[in-house]
């Protein structure tokens, strides 16, 4: 008959941390099994009945229990491993970087994955590793709008201003345009894709009915909207659309209206010289997004015109018409969240790009 397997010595650390290791949930299977191990060694359980129990020979037994002998608990944990010899080490990473500072291969524009593994003679996905791993991306394109103005600074804070301070009792307007707006008539409808999902169609082919002018005017306190549809771009229709958007307000309220670089300003000093009561306030170049309307124009854009097949600029009107009388009723004021831009942040992008 085989002997009791000797009881090793045990802290009392030790002890606690083989119990709390067996009761883990999140532990490793092999940890935890190496711990039941030991703690029925230290019961004095015999060495075949330990590996009968646990489904495990004997020689596994009697190795983890030298282990923890010698080392405790630390004995437990694997022993560090050579592995698989590195190969795209330092060097090569230095290899990858080096390479993107190069003149790209005939024929591109740029470099790509492939074309860098075929410098380099390695494998691609190894250098698309690499270049996650040091978050470069090759052919991904970003675009911004970085206003250099003078008149930058001074025109956004007195815009951001009226939205987040406006003067008592006076009224704050934002009024753009949205030009050409194409009555397009694809063929739509859903799809099954191959991955068996389901995806709106549109065809390629499509017809061309005619466009259409939007003229909108965002009230910035309610969110409140009004808009003047067109098929010709003038600028008596502009100042109609605005005296229609006045009609009914008192003459001495005062009213902002902030506009982009339009040209109601341009040739035309009579109708704001016949409204003293109005007060101008002009976006500078690329600054547009300080327009709040632009935001609403989005959302339109989005829900309407994206998807919309029109079979007539009639039917373009209507789509338009539905959903401004849609969202009247649910129309609420956006609230200004624009992150801070310094202006170090500005001149650095700009350096940047013209390296």
């Amino acid at each position: 008959m085989a002997g009791k397997a000797p009881i090793p010595n045990c802290t009392k650390e030790d002890r606690e941390s083989l119990e709390q290791m067996v009761r883990s949930r999140t532990e490793e299977f092999r940890m935890i099994e190496r711990a039941r191990i030991i703690l029925k060694c230290l019961a004095g359980d015999r060495v075949n009945e330990i590996a009968k129990v646990l489904h495990v020979r004997p020689n596994t037994v009697i190795e983890w229990r030298r282990r923890f002998e010698k080392e405790g608990v630390k004995g437990l944990k694997d022993r560090p491993r050579s592995g698989k010899p590195v190969r795209y080490d330092a060097k090569f990473r230095q290899d990858v970087l080096n390479t993107l500072k190069l003149p790209p291969p005939g024929g591109q524009t740029h470099w790509d994955g492939p074309a860098v593994a075929k410098h380099l003679d390695t494998s691609v996905h190894a250098v698309w590793r690499l270049l996650r791993k040091e978050g470069i991306c090759l052919s991904r394109q970003r675009s911004w709008c970085v206003c250099t103005t003078p008149e930058f600074i001074p025109k956004a804070a007195d815009i951001v201003g009226l939205y987040l301070n406006p003067p008592e009792n006076a009224l704050v307007i934002s009024v753009d345009e949205k030009p050409g707006s194409q009555a397009l008539e694809p063929a739509t409808g859903h799809v099954e894709t191959d991955n068996r999902k389901i995806a709106r169609g549109l065809k390629s082919r499509y017809r061309r009915h005619g466009v259409l002018n939007l003229f909108a005017a965002l009230e910035a306190a309610t969110g409140a909207i009004r808009t003047q549809t067109t098929q010709h771009k003038h600028r008596f229709e502009f100042t109609t659309f605005i005296d229609q958007v006045l009609a009914g307000l008192s003459a001495d309220r005062e009213i902002h209206v902030i506009f982009d670089n339009y040209f109601i300003q341009k040739k035309n000093d009579k109708w704001p010289a016949a409204h003293p009561n109005v007060h101008f306030h002009f976006t500078s170049t690329f600054a547009g997004w300080l327009n709040q309307v632009e935001i609403w124009f989005s959302i339109m854009s989005g829900k309407t015109l994206g998807s919309t097949g029109c079979e007539s600029v009639q039917h373009l009107l209507h789509a338009i018409g539905t959903f401004v009388t849609a969202y009247g009723p649910n129309a609420r004021p956006f609230v200004w969240r624009k992150l801070e831009v310094k202006e170090s942040q500005l001149r650095d992008t700009i350096i940047d790009f013209y390296k």
